[in-house]
C-alpha cells in the first residue's frame, strides 16, 4: 500500500513537471522563456538531464547490425573500349580505356590478344571483385582501378 502511495505521488509530481514545462514553452519572449526553464528544478526537466547510459544501447545496436549493412546500389558493370592498338595482356599491366579510366591487372593473367579499339566490359562479381572481359579472349583478368 505504501508503494502504491509513493507511485501516485511520483506520478502527480510528473504531471506538475509537465505542466511547468508546457507553461515555459508557451512564453513568447525568449528571455522570459529561458528564465522560466532555468527556474525549474532539475527533477522537473528529466528530459534535459544528461544520460550516461545512452551510448550503450547505440553501441549494442551497431554491434548487432555489424556486417549486415546494406550495400549502396552501385553500378555492377560498364562497357568501354581500349583505344588504338592493343597487343596482349600481362600481370601488372595498366590498361587505359576510352573513358579515361586506367585499370591495372592484379592477378597473373596472361593472354596473346591483339586488335584495334577492342571492346571491354568491366564487371564486379557478387563478392565485389572486379574483372575485365576483353573482346577476343576467354581470359578475364582481375583488375583494380588506378585512375
Amino acid at each position: 500500500m505504501k508503494t502504491l502511495l509513493l507511485l501516485l505521488l511520483a506520478s502527480g509530481s510528473a504531471l506538475a513537471d509537465d505542466a511547468s514545462l508546457l507553461r515555459c514553452r508557451t512564453l513568447g519572449d525568449a528571455t522570459q522563456r529561458l528564465a522560466c526553464y532555468d527556474a525549474l528544478p532539475a527533477s522537473a526537466a528529466p528530459a534535459l538531464a544528461p544520460r550516461a547510459a545512452a551510448p550503450a544501447p547505440l553501441a549494442k545496436a551497431a554491434e548487432q547490425s555489424f556486417g549486415l549493412e546494406e550495400k549502396q546500389a552501385a553500378l555492377q558493370s560498364f562497357v568501354s573500349t581500349i583505344p588504338g592498338r592493343f597487343e596482349g595482356m600481362s600481370p601488372n599491366q595498366q590498361i587505359v580505356l576510352a573513358n579515361g579510366q586506367v585499370w591495372r591487372i592484379v592477378d597473373d593473367s596472361n593472354a596473346p590478344v591483339s586488335g584495334i579499339n577492342l571492346k571491354v566490359k568491366v564487371e564486379r562479381n557478387f563478392m565485389g571483385t572486379t574483372f575485365m572481359v576483353i573482346e577476343g579472349t576467354n581470359t578475364a583478368p582481375k583488375v583494380k582501378r588506378v585512375k
